[in-house]
């Protein structure tokens, strides 16, 4: 009979890298899909996704392989340690380093989610890991989890390293339940923090005794808002300096960091009806309230698409500030950038408003400068937010909120000033372009039903035409919308017979040439052959008698017109 089943990914960044362990879930959809993402990506070579089921005589996993995409795995002699060492998990010391209690976190991210704590607080309380160790299944899994990649990166034994870490298990969850019971770590709800932070800095375990104190005090404490407000109240009863204050902000900081992993945590303490987006905007601003300040000043309609920091987050981003706590701060900044290059939507419901926020973030960041994330950084996650811009699913919900296809256009056209990326640019041109050479869109330029005049008409497509050519395309997009747009003018002109509606109209001479110069500069015309009509009409305008008289009479209009005609060739 088939025990519990779990699907784990495993990923090979370069080619001759070692597999290792991504993620472990019970979703075979969710763990491909990822897998897919991934690579997808660029970020790894090459993606695993196994089977494993838990033989509940043996207690050991009998893997399959489910999915291998990728570059081919570099073969090489495995080298067995002869040293006498298993892991580089040697003692319960070990476990507490960033990258033990990281690895924790992964294998055991369902457990601790369901309890609602972190890992850090796991091995500073008793009741937890005594709950823990009763799970015994959950335990079990995890240790597999990690002894299998293991043993593959070093040949060793995959039964010797589950007995090593179920040792290493043990004496973890004995030392804390020993400390516990001999009662030395205090109880803060008796005592003063600030007095328990004098009297343990001069301990030699003070950070792990430390720890269970402030872990304690959270075990009453539900909910991730309510247990920030708490761990801020302890930052403000911190001793006011010294090594006693150090030590308080160091246990806060490592809780604080890992509470930030926990994407339900944030979405709780930020406001549960943000959208992805909105959170991110959220966490700029708790980040660099400062530069966050300066450009609501500057661009008021930027703080339409910030949440207001408030309660529990507001007090987190005023200390965040203090450089007290540089690895939530840090945490922070990565997790954000991880929503920002993965495929979650920001705005699901709202492609218009995926667009707008971004456009805030990339302010935002950019207004730190490298203080916050470098430049690179911030390059590399929206270049990776850009391709999912201009995917035909995007785009069609995109483009269904505006009715119309001028409108439509339009907002393609600032899909295309949005985007960025070699060839997120040139798929955002692609669909721009085939907007406005489509039948549809060209029906719509030339019904004579229109509710627009032909010259509105005109001036919308120079409109257009001017605004590709500034939004940073390639020469050749550029080249190629231009000319479609050019054409399009040239059908509605001649349609219409505009150019020598003008040259026939009663107004001024001085009043006529202004128009036709207009349209042959590319202001109320696209460039080409409709320009090139306004250019010819000018000239043939210019030559007559009739206008060099009314010219000659009025040097305030030749001034005007002066700088025109020198535009477009027709004055020296």
């Amino acid at each position: 009979m088939a025990g519990p089943i779990h699907y784990e990914l495993y990923v090979r960044k370069t080619a001759p890298a070692p597999w290792g362990l991504q993620m472990a879930t019970e979703d075979r959809s969710q763990a491909i899909q990822q897998a897919e993402t991934l690579l997808a990506d660029g970020d790894v070579v090459a993606v695993r996704v196994t089977k494993e089921t838990l033989d509940p005589d043996t207690m050991e996993f009998q893997s399959v392989t489910v999915l291998t995409k990728g570059a081919p795995e570099v073969k090489k002699k495995k080298l067995i340690r002869d040293d006498g060492q298993q892991s580089n998990c040697l003692s319960p010391a070990d476990v507490y380093a960033p990258h033990a209690r990281d690895l924790i976190g992964r294998v055991l991210d369902d457990w601790l989610v369901r309890q609602g704590v972190t890992v850090f607080e796991l091995l500073h309380r008793a009741d937890l890991a005594e709950l823990l160790d009763a799970s015994g299944v959950e335990l079990q899994h995890a240790i597999q989890k990690i002894s299998v990649p293991e043993s593959q990166d070093t040949g060793q034994s995959v039964h010797d390293l589950v007995r090593h870490y179920q040792k290493l298990a043990e004496a973890t969850i004995a030392r804390i339940i020993t400390t516990e019971r001999k009662g030395r770590f205090p109880d803060l709800n008796k005592t003063d923090l600030a007095r328990t932070a004098e009297k343990l800095a001069g301990e030699s375990d003070r950070a792990f005794l430390m720890g269970g104190a402030i872990a304690r005090r959270l075990c009453e404490v539900r909910g991730p808002r309510a247990r920030l407000n708490a761990l801020m109240d302890m930052a403000e009863a911190a001793p006011p300096a010294g090594p006693a204050k150090a030590l308080v902000y160091i246990v806060l900081d490592q809780i604080l960091a890992e509470m930030a992993t926990q994407r339900a945590a944030m979405a709780d303490i930020l406001g549960p009806s943000l959208d992805p987006g909105a959170m991110m905007a959220a966490t700029v601003a708790m980040l660099a309230p400062d530069e966050t300040a300066l450009v609501v000043q500057a661009s008021p309609a930027v703080a339409q698409d910030l949440p207001v920091i408030e309660g529990a987050a507001k007090r987190l981003a005023e200390r965040l500030g203090n450089g007290l706590l540089p690895q939530t701060r840090a945490t922070l900044a990565r997790q954000m950038m991880r929503e920002l290059r993965g495929p979650r939507r920001l705005k699901p419901r709202d492609a218009a408003g995926e667009i707008e926020v971004l456009r805030v973030l990339a302010t935002l960041l950019t207004a730190t400068g490298d203080t916050l994330l470098t430049t690179e950084e911030v390059q590399t996650a929206f270049v990776e937010r850009s391709k999912s811009l201009v995917t035909a699913d995007f785009v069609g919900q995109y483009t269904s909120c505006f009715e119309g296809v001028a409108a439509e256009a339009d907002a393609l056209l600032r899909l295309c000033e949005n985007v960025t990326g070699a060839s997120s640019k040139r798929a955002a041109a692609r669909w721009f372009l085939a907007s406005i050479t489509s039948l549809k869109f060209e029906s719509d330029l030339l019904s004579p039903a229109h509710e627009d005049t032909p010259a509105r008409r005109l001036h919308r497509l120079a409109r257009l035409q001017k605004d590709a050519g500034g939004s940073g395309l390639s020469e050749t997009d550029t080249d190629d919308i231009a000319q479609a747009l050019g054409q399009l003018a040239a059908t509605l002109e001649a349609r219409t017979g505009l150019t020598s509606a003008i040259a026939r109209s009663r107004a001024t001479p001085s009043q006529k040439l202004a128009l036709l110069l207009r349209m042959a500069m590319g202001e109320t015309a696209p460039l080409g052959p409709a320009a090139d009509r306004a250019r010819a009409e000018a000239l043939k305008l210019l030559r007559s008698p009739e206008t060099r008289g009314a010219l000659a009479s009025q040097p305030g209009e030749v001034a005007v017109l002066k700088p025109m005609l020198q535009a477009v060739g027709l004055a020296a």
